[in-house]
């Protein structure tokens, strides 16, 4: 998580199998909600958002990538377990080099020791249904 009153720069993988998603599950103590987003993570100093991309996957579920693409820049303003959040995200649509990953249900990984997420494919349309909650929405947009 970032500090207080900074800017985030990020980077998202959309990854899709036809009319799934492939996503994180996330929970926000102060909503007491589940949400989800795509995988990807915090572009650091001296990187391009590409090779950042590329980084996150292997470092969380060693995953390689493969046609990488850009899409769009998308400014996201948000709160999260009670704090405002800003972020800059650098969207690409991808695939997983391994087939395998399209045969996963779900997997775990830790960004840190502490903190374990799920990842998981998502059928699209649970998340155009309400049944889910997609975030950041303007997702949508590229669904």
């Amino acid at each position: 998580m970032n500090k207080e009153g900074q800017i985030r720069v990020i980077v998202l993988a959309l990854i899709r199998d036809d009319n799934r998603i492939f996503v994180s599950e996330g929970y926000d103590r102060a909503k007491q909600s589940t949400f989800y987003r795509a995988l990807g993570g915090g572009v650091e100093f001296g990187e391009t958002s590409r090779i950042a991309l590329e980084r996150e996957f292997q470092e969380e579920i060693q995953a390689e990538l493969t046609n990488i693409r850009y899409l769009n820049c998308i400014e996201n303003l948000f709160t999260f377990d009670g704090r405002q959040g800003h972020e800059i995200i650098q969207l690409y649509q991808c695939d997983f080099a391994d087939p395998q990953f399209y045969q996963i249900e779900s997997l775990t990984f830790s960004e840190t020791p502490e903190r374990k997420h799920r990842a998981l494919w998502i059928d699209i349309a649970k998340f155009k249904s309400g049944e889910l909650r997609l975030v950041p929405e303007v997702f949508f947009d590229y669904l």
